[in-house]
């Protein structure tokens, strides 16, 4: 089984690994699985810095570079065609479009979603792991 980092549980497994669960924090720390995270979740860390919601230490290209080659995830681009299925999800999954394209990335990757996003958690059409336990 390979997970896929919500962002909020990347940006937490780099910076505040004590606020993810222990259960999770295993998955992260100590999986012999890949690791994967969507371009999609740079984009939303970018938005948190620019808006002023987040810090990082260094600039924000040297802190994905560290990130990703700390934990040795993979990089999963969005394309054209999960960007549509984004919108094709079965089912009803809330609106926010990196949420959207998060999931969809996950199921064509066949991925487990780590987040402690209630929405994701319920939604029945991806597998998910809370990552507060």
């Amino acid at each position: 089984m390979s997970f896929l980092l919500d962002t909020h549980v990347w940006i937490c497994a780099q910076e505040s690994p004590a606020l993810i669960g222990p259960t999770a924090r295993a998955v992260v720390e100590t999986t012999a699985e890949p690791l994967y995270v969507s371009s999609v979740s740079t984009l939303e860390v970018a938005r948190l810095v620019e808006g002023g919601r987040i810090e990082l230490r260094g600039s924000l290209q040297k802190w994905v570079k560290a990130a990703i080659d700390s934990l040795e995830c993979r990089s999963l681009p969005v394309d054209h065609q999960l960007a549509i299925k984004a919108y094709r999800l079965p089912g009803r999954l809330h609106k926010d479009p990196a949420d959207r394209l998060l999931v969809a990335t996950a199921r064509v990757h066949d991925l487990v979603v780590v987040t402690a996003d209630e929405r994701i958690l319920r939604y029945r059409a991806v597998r998910s792991l809370d990552a507060r336990r």
